[in-house]
């Protein structure tokens, strides 16, 4: 029976420190078992409170996600050095179950209040006093890295809102810009968001828990907001292909390049050259009618829709199944072009607001009250 409860105290050492050297040291997107899990779970309680409820209601719940993550990680890795260093406790010595665990509880936490008072157990009361308190540095250190890259990611998204709407959308952005007379500033939106995606595609692999904090709005996500700009930069790339700039090209190999780093930081299966004929999930008629849109808003398109159609597709399938699997993953704001979700209720358009210039008029004339733009 010791030597059962040795071999398995070691494991379960070995298992906790794995993941700890996965999760917080080694800066690459390795997978660790034990978080990847209880993101799993959590996200599955956290649904049953708003099992009954839209968006609104899963968006409440799910706010709670990245900070039960945190403290669900922190108390996972306790545990597991408790368990582990109990079960030593037990199988080098004669104590029994109750005080092995005991001492190893005092050790792990530095309270000092128990000990065996045996020469040979101090070496591990030693080394299970040093792992508790490194633990919880190295989880105090975690928590400024996430929060400086959470803060340069809500920068950008909060920036879109102005240009895309709340959800974003792709069509949208192209719209506003020619509906305003402000399309020359979408280079630099395509610059800003390919280097947005880069560090999105470094910090959220390296840090998959970045995937659980939501924006502060909740009609606000980096991954609708991702999708958007690109599908913007495909719309522009296959509709009018001598206008768009350089930068289209940029931010949607700087996209999909990201989504593909997470991807496998996740085990998200995808296809890594897929064809430019594979099918998407969007429609021709849904980009159809989002073409007429960008028609009626001013856009001029060189190419007809449907031998559009292709070109945009030939883009699009380099991003969309990673990215609809990842909205589905984090609950994501259900917006246009961006797939289905596992709570009710479609997709959610962007609201435009109304145009309310002032018209050209006498003093003391009334001005005449103008109609609503199109939604």
């Amino acid at each position: 029976m010791e030597y059962i409860a040795g071999a398995a105290g070691a494991l379960v050492l070995v298992l906790v420190l794995t993941s700890i050297l996965r999760t917080l040291v080694v800066p690459r997107g390795l997978y660790s078992a034990l978080v990847f899990r209880l993101w799993w779970s959590l996200r599955r309680l956290l649904r049953l409170t708003a099992v009954r409820g839209g968006y609104d209601a899963m968006d409440r719940a799910q706010t709670w996600l990245a900070p039960l993550m945190l403290i669900g990680m922190l108390a996972s890795w306790l545990v597991g050095a408790l368990f582990g260093f109990g079960l030593l406790l037990y199988s080098l010595s004669p104590l029994s179950w109750t005080t092995a665990f005991r001492e190893a509880g005092s050790s792990l936490f530095t309270l000092g209040f128990a000990s065996g008072a045996r020469l040979k157990l101090s070496v591990l009361d030693f080394v299970a006093a040093a792992t508790g308190p490194v633990l919880i540095a190295l989880q105090i250190a975690y928590l400024p890295t996430l929060y400086a890259a959470y803060n340069r990611r809500e920068l950008e998204v909060t920036l879109l809102q102005a240009r895309a709407g709340e959800p974003a959308w792709g069509p949208e952005i192209l719209a506003r810009q020619w509906l305003v007379d402000t399309e020359t500033a979408l280079p630099a939106l395509y610059r800003a968001w390919e280097r947005l995606a880069a560090d999105m595609g470094e910090s959220h692999s390296t840090y998959p828990v970045l995937l659980t904090f939501r924006s502060p709005r909740p009609h606000r996500s980096w991954l609708v907001g991702l999708v958007a700009v690109m599908d913007a930069a495909a719309l522009q790339l296959a509709l009018a292909p001598r206008l768009a700039p350089p930068e289209a090209r940029l931010v949607l190999r700087a996209g999909f390049t990201a989504l593909r780093d997470i991807a496998r930081a996740l085990r998200i299966p995808f296809d890594a050259d897929p064809s430019p004929d594979a099918t998407i999930r969007l429609t021709f008629a849904e980009f159809d009618a989002a073409v007429a849109m960008l028609e009626s808003a001013g856009f001029q398109v060189e190419r007809p829709t449907k031998e559009a159609w292709p070109h945009f597709q030939g883009w699009r399938v380099n991003y969309e199944a990673i990215a609809y699997e990842l909205c589905r993953r984090c609950d994501a704001v259900p917006g246009l072009w961006t797939g289905p979700r596992d709570f009710p209720g479609g997709p959610i358009p962007p609201e435009r607001p109304e145009d309310r210039r002032p018209e050209d008029r006498r003093p003391g004339e009334v001005r005449p009250e103008l109609p609503p733009a199109a939604g």
